[in-house]
């Protein structure tokens, strides 16, 4: 696939201008050119860019990522943001279950994601297992260990485990006030707010379940049929500080009657401004509080 720097600049979160600049000075990536000169990018200078992105964000210097080889960025990734399990059985899972989604063994995977979920219940498994396992993928594609079909193939099967067991939930009781989830219009990774939906209604909350890429003027039509009382959503994508300003300001205006609770990339939350009305979520200790003690979150936020 291909990509234009406005792409670059969308999916990085780095202006275009930026990205330019990065080139000339210390050689950044290789663009291709059109036949008109326009910059052009394929997958691998999309890697290199996020991974210099993220690399430059933990503290090193722009200038020192920009001189190293794929394989020597590829070693700082390892140490930097690889997420360890919780023990060696839970590495042991998260190993076994790579091996086969690489290997699309969908019979092999199944069954060692239901022994783990038998094992330690579906809470603790996403905590152990899965959310280390997707972690884990993402670094690998970062490196480009896999391709989009493996980590597509891999998330499928965890996203229906996670439906599976929202289905067998008993119903949950009528309340005045529900919870609303979903991620932005340019967001697609849902498995978290899709376990976010299993935890609320295993604890007897009504929720309201948008999935992925809803439009704002969809929130805007919920709200003046439904009376909501918790707004959850993630913000997972690298974006640009004033884009997602925008973004946080317009749903703030729709949601002014409302809890808003957000959930994902800390380097884009905490550039936000003007967000003492809304809960950052940074932990899932964080989240069950909140889940038990509605009311008190309500009365603190």
């Amino acid at each position: 696939m291909t990509y234009a720097i406005s792409d670059l600049e969308q999916l990085s979160g780095i202006r275009s201008h930026t990205i330019r600049i990065w080139e000339q000075r210390y050689n950044a990536l290789s663009p291709m050119r059109s036949q008109g000169n326009t910059r052009l990018y394929d997958d691998k200078q999309l890697r290199r860019l996020l991974n210099i992105v993220s690399l430059n964000k933990s503290g090193l210097k722009i200038s020192k990522l920009c001189r190293l080889s794929d394989e020597a960025i590829d070693k700082l990734l390892d140490q930097q943001f690889s997420y360890p399990a919780d023990d060696e059985q839970a590495d042991y899972y998260v190993s076994q279950l790579i091996r086969h989604g690489l290997a699309f063994d969908e019979r092999s995977f199944n069954q060692l994601i239901d022994q783990g979920i038998d094992q330690l219940g579906l809470s603790d498994c996403y905590r152990k297992i899965m959310y280390p396992l997707l972690v884990r993928l993402g670094l690998m594609w970062r490196k480009d260990d896999i391709c989009p079909a493996h980590e597509h193939f891999l998330s499928n099967i965890i996203r229906q485990k996670i439906f599976t067991h929202i289905d067998n939930l008993p119903p949950t009781r009528h309340s005045d006030k529900s919870w609303l989830l979903f991620l932005p219009e340019d967001e697609d990774h849902d498995i978290g707010l899709l376990f976010a939906s299993y935890m609320l209604r295993m604890h007897h909350h009504q929720v309201i379940f948008l999935g992925s890429k809803v439009p704002l003027d969809s929130i805007k039509r919920i709200f003046s049929t439904l009376n909501v009382g918790h707004v959850l959503l993630f913000m997972i994508k690298s974006r640009l500080a004033a884009a997602a300003q925008k973004y946080i300001d317009q749903l703030s205006e729709i949601c002014s009657s409302t809890k808003i609770h957000l959930a994902g990339n800390s380097q884009v939350i905490g550039k936000l401004n003007n967000i003492d009305h809304i809960n950052w979520i940074k932990t899932l200790d964080e989240f069950e509080k909140i889940i038990h003690y509605p009311v008190l979150h309500e009365r603190n936020f």
